[in-house]
């Protein structure tokens, strides 16, 4: 399997893996606020856990998103840049 073959499945899968944690952020979130007490009364307090999974896991899928987003940026390693400067060089040549 050729390496951009592997890179593409890498990205691929990472982005689901996003995908889902984000998924899974929202639905507790839903569960929080959906939470209700024993005498069917919607009840925020009672679902605190839910709020701090929602939280964690949302700030799980931002962090994920932004390594797999930093995948995009990176310049090819083997591709050299050469940058040279007029500095100190004779112009009237």
């Amino acid at each position: 399997m050729s390496f951009a073959r592997k890179n593409r499945t890498n990205v691929s899968g990472s982005i689901i893996a996003v995908v889902v944690v984000a998924a899974i952020s929202l639905w507790q979130f839903y569960v929080f606020v959906t939470f209700r007490d024993a005498n069917g009364v919607v009840d925020a307090q009672g679902g605190i856990n839910h709020l701090w999974w929602a939280l964690a896991l949302a700030v799980i899928a931002c962090a994920g998103g932004f390594f797999v987003s930093s995948v995009f940026l990176r310049h090819d390693t083997e591709d050299e840049l050469h940058i040279t400067s007029s500095i100190g060089r004779d112009r009237t040549k």
